[in-house]
């Protein structure tokens, strides 16, 4: 390990163990403990049942005014083929709440290429792009909602990154 990467691993520990706060309750659960806006948390609530998220938790909150600041919530899991890490930043505006996530999911028994060709069948009308040489793929559906980068590593191993922005009720 590289001096920048033992200063970057080094910040990122104290950051933790100053800003957040690492449990393994859900996310929702955590949310709402720390007092951030109610539809922030009811969205929040809906996010972790449709991905199924119920690993470590990481919370990080404003200390003295939750309900008005965004706020970022981090469940990381594995897998006995790989890991998944989800973050959703999330925005309160009055009664609105707006949503960035993003789910990031290494395995290493599947080429991006497999992935890719599944995620076509499943919806033909996605569009794949591909850069330097497959080692890269974008992949967008039609109303461009989100938006899913394939990385390669290896010959079996694909990162997959899914980001979306939402801005319910607006």
């Amino acid at each position: 390990m590289d001096m920048y990467q033992k200063i970057t691993k080094g910040f990122l520990i104290v950051f933790i163990l100053i800003s957040g706060q690492v449990n393994s309750e859900g996310l929702f659960e955590d949310a709402s403990k720390r007092g951030i806006n109610e539809t922030c948390a009811l969205y929040l609530s809906q996010i972790e049942e449709t991905f199924d998220l119920n690993g470590l938790n990481v919370t990080f909150a404003h200390p003295e005014n939750p309900s008005l600041f965004p706020s970022l919530h981090i469940s990381s899991q594995k897998y006995n083929n790989g890991t998944s890490t989800f973050s959703a930043t999330l925005s309160p505006d009055k009664d609105y709440c707006y949503l960035s996530t993003m789910h990031i999911t290494s395995v290493n028994n599947q080429s991006c290429s497999e992935i890719s060709q599944i995620k076509i069948e499943a919806d033909p009308d996605l569009n794949v792009e591909n850069y330097a040489e497959g080692s890269y793929s974008i992949i967008t559906p039609s109303d461009s909602s989100y938006q899913i980068i394939l990385t390669s590593f290896g010959e079996k191993g694909c990162t997959i990154n899914e980001t979306r922005m939402m801005w319910p009720g607006r």
